[in-house]
């Protein structure tokens, strides 16, 4: 009859699984390779930013700030190795990696012919102004692009006296009169008058008669293509104009 395996002989077979060479062999790191990039001629000039690349095993490492690198986990063995940056010419050599070891390579890049270091510029330009926090939304559309944008400056230097004036030579935008009187249509429209929001309301009885002097802001959509889906509707085909004047509420933050 079997003798039970006791708790002692549980734990040996156990060791004795866990230290089999071949798991030994499996937690052994592949080689490494590491070193600095500098400029050839001037060693403390540090070159970041530049590319290490081993083509046989497909990795790859840009420098730090102070041109160092690390490429670890590499199978041994020989390996082609490449080094290229921005305005130095590039340099190829070769390694022979050894398992578990790190070979240290310092590699000097020429100059590429025809680059000249230039001296720092100083730029200095006048603080932004302050973006009305109201017209945060006005500045988020007038950067998609889409539609007819005027600031407070624009409008100022337009010297227009009238909101027709201030939009002449608009593209997609016409001036239509009848009789005595004169509206503004966008060419797209087929005769049908445009939606004017005048600081976030809809105002078609008194949005095209605002005073230029009031105006701070103007946004012009001459078609569905242009109109943002928070004016899209079912006259967004004859166009949108949003107007923000010098009085309007704040927005609530």
């Amino acid at each position: 009859m079997a003798t039970p395996m006791t708790h002692r002989s549980w734990a040996c077979c156990l060791v004795i699984a866990v230290t089999t060479p071949a798991a030994l062999g499996s937690q052994v790191p592949g080689a490494t390779l590491t070193g600095r990039v500098v400029q050839k001629g001037d060693t403390s000039y540090a070159v970041a930013g530049a590319q290490v690349i081993l083509p046989s095993d497909g990795r790859q490492v840009v420098t730090d700030s102070g041109g160092s690198y690390l490429v670890g986990g590499i199978p041994p063995g020989a390996h082609h190795v490449v080094v290229r940056a921005l305005g130095f010419r590039p340099v190829e050599f070769s390694v022979t990696l050894h398992e578990g070891h790190q070979s240290l390579e310092d590699i000097q890049l020429d100059v590429a012919p025809g680059v000249q270091e230039l001296a720092p510029v100083t730029i200095a330009a006048p603080a932004a102004s302050k973006v009305s926090y109201r017209l945060v939304d006005f500045e988020r559309r007038r950067h998609t692009g889409r539609g007819h944008y005027l600031d407070d400056t624009q409008i100022k230097q337009s010297g227009a006296s009238r909101l027709s004036d201030l939009m002449r030579g608009m593209r997609g935008v016409t001036e239509h009169c009848a009789a005595s009187a004169c509206s503004i249509q966008m060419v797209r429209a087929r005769g049908c008058d445009p939606d004017y929001i005048v600081d976030g309301r809809m105002d078609n009885m008194f949005g095209s008669s605002t005073p230029i002097r009031d105006i701070v802001a103007l946004e012009v959509y001459t078609g569905p293509s242009d109109v943002p889906g928070e004016f899209a509707g079912k006259s967004a085909g004859c166009g949108v104009i949003v107007i923000w004047t010098r009085a309007g509420p704040d927005r609530k933050r």
